[in-house]
């Protein structure tokens, strides 16, 4: 079911003091920026708030410094590879509450760009404490969340603010929300869902949630030798949790139940050690030799995945079909990112991805660009596939 939510459309800036949730929990070392992709995606939002004339406050968090001040991850680097990008003076404040941040947001003029210190500095933040959101909610006017990536917290920045300001979407998360609406709330059917990655135990709720949403369910990488094994196919020396056979016979019972088709490999590329340049071997996949490992899905298997994306409106994609970081292991992987890409450009498929291994994989394939939308939001994509109430989200609704 697909909600209405509250955008940058619906509010009056100008003038206004805009305190905005931003993600720049980013990678830095020894104080450097090392990747600014995450500023970069807060720029839209950052430079309609300041041309339309709003003295714009940005919040955000950086680590784990456990509700006291550490220097070591504090956001003043951040500041100057902002304003860098920005094109404009970024100001900073030594805190996010308080009498320093209350004197640094009383001094700014409209179109004004300030970034405040770490928000986890304080133990309010987790806590999601009244009285940290409403010091927060003292220095602004209005509240806009651009940080999708931490909508999954209920914490005083991403979901408290929202209860003391008029509360609305930034365009990065309007983004975000409309992509995953198309992707499970009200997708053009039949809907595929590929997930992948090396455990059942850790997606579980995903593929609970999947069968009963998604008309064709793959399941890649060492996920899908726990479901082989739990139907009494050898899987050699493979990655495996054989604790959970009765949990993998339980998700294909609930598919049967709901008209999901679960698609697995049909035949394995194998070898005995995971490493680049292995000597490898293309076999069936029920027969696997005791002294083999299955590191990717084969040649058979791929043209099955081929052939259900070409049936298929929407893709949703979470997580590798094969230890694609290792040549030549990344075969069905990179040669499905290709096949949904062109699905894409030729406008027969709606493509959404998410998790850190997927964008790896899809950047290494080359069709980043070519897909309707790629979520950076790790945890929070996973929680929404999960069918899981996002709070940062829930918030917003109008």
């Amino acid at each position: 079911m697909t909600f209405q939510f509250r955008t940058l459309d619906d509010a009056d800036v100008t003038g206004k003091r805009v305190l905005l949730r931003v993600d720049f929990n980013l990678p830095m070392k020894d104080g450097r920026v090392t990747d600014a992709t995450r500023i970069e995606k807060a720029l839209p939002t950052i430079r309609e708030l300041s041309d339309k004339g709003a003295r714009v406050i940005l919040l955000a968090h950086f680590g784990r410094p456990k509700g006291k001040p550490n220097m070591e991850m504090s956001l003043q680097p951040i500041a100057p590879v902002l304003a860098d990008l920005l094109g404009k003076p970024v100001g900073f404040a030594d805190d996010c509450i308080g009498p320093v941040a209350a004197g640094i947001v009383e001094a700014l003029s409209d179109g004004d760009v300030v970034l405040l210190e770490n928000t986890r500095f304080h133990a309010g933040e987790e806590t999601n404490d009244p009285a940290f959101s409403e010091s927060l909610a003292s220095l602004g006017e209005l509240y806009v969340n651009d940080a999708f990536s931490a909508a999954h917290r209920a914490h005083g920045s991403t979901e408290g603010l929202a209860h003391h300001l008029p509360a609305y979407a930034g365009r990065t998360m309007q983004a975000e929300i409309e992509a995953l609406q198309k992707g499970l709330e009200a997708p053009d059917k039949p809907v595929i869902a590929i997930v992948g990655g090396s455990k059942v135990s850790t997606k579980i709720d995903v593929l609970t949630n999947l069968v009963g949403r998604v008309d064709i369910l793959v399941i890649g990488g060492g996920m899908a030798n726990t479901f082989l094994a739990a139907q009494g196919i050898a899987v050699g020396k493979s990655l495996c949790e054989h604790d959970l056979a009765d949990t993998a016979r339980a998700i294909m019972a609930r598919a049967q139940e709901t008209g999901c088709e679960i698609v697995l490999p049909t035949d394995a590329v194998l070898a005995r050690g995971l490493r680049s340049g292995a000597s490898t071997e293309t076999a069936p996949i029920d027969e696997v030799a005791e002294d083999m490992m299955i590191l990717d899905a084969g040649p058979k298997s791929l043209e099955t995945i081929k052939d259900r994306m070409d049936r298929a409106r929407t893709l949703v994609w979470n997580g590798p079909l094969g230890a694609f970081e290792i040549e030549p292991f990344d075969e069905a992987t990179m040669g499905a990112a290709r096949h949904a890409a062109e699905l894409t450009r030729a406008g027969r498929l709606v493509s959404i991805a998410g998790g850190g291994d997927t964008v790896a994989a899809l950047n290494q394939a080359g069709v980043s660009d070519d897909f309707t939308y790629i979520s950076m939001a790790g945890g929070a994509f996973l929680e929404w596939m999960e069918g899981k109430v996002l709070p940062g989200v829930e918030v917003l609704k109008a």
